[in-house]
């Protein structure tokens, strides 16, 4: 990895949902700061800070990561998804947005985008997820209000969609 002045700002270009980005940051930049401030990409939260919560995660390079562990810096060239990627269109939510919706598996929200990071990142790979599975996958995540069961009967049910729309992807 080249050296960074800490003085100077330094351009850094990725995809974000898509779209080449290319943004100017300081190298203690989090990721959490430059999605939401500089590029103002708001639904990735900033919960604890330390990577406990799960409120900031993202996918990088299809991979869930919290993005209040990862310097901005250090996503040059990745592909980043933010829960602001995650519907197909701006007028249709994904089969697991639609799901948590149909669940009230929210209610402030504010955990919500990266259990449904998570949640997507790990149903793109386990298609048939047992309900033991999902309990791990959002035992990462932190939420006071909604008290998950909600949050696996939308995955669960999330998981059955998706393997039904597979064949006609």
């Amino acid at each position: 990895m080249p050296q960074l002045s800490a003085k100077n700002r330094h351009r850094v270009s990725f995809t974000l949902n898509g779209k080449h980005t290319s943004i100017q940051v300081e190298p203690r930049m989090l990721l959490t700061d430059a999605l939401r401030h500089v590029v103002g990409a708001t639904g990735t939260h900033v919960g604890c800070e330390h990577g406990v919560c799960g409120a900031c995660t993202v996918a990088i390079d299809g991979l869930p990561a919290r993005a209040c562990l990862t310097l901005a810096v250090q996503v040059e060239g990745c592909d980043i998804r933010t829960v602001e990627g995650l519907a197909p269109s701006s007028d249709r939510l994904s089969a697991l947005q639609a799901a948590f919706r149909q669940h009230h598996a929210l209610q402030c929200g504010f955990c919500t985008a990266g259990i449904l990071m998570s949640l997507d990142a790990y149903l793109s790979t386990s298609p048939n997820p047992s309900e033991q599975d999902l309990k791990e996958v959002v035992g990462g995540h932190l939420c006071r209000c909604t008290g998950y069961a909600p949050i696996i009967t939308a995955a669960l049910e999330a998981a059955a969609t998706l393997r039904q729309e597979a064949p006609h992807v």
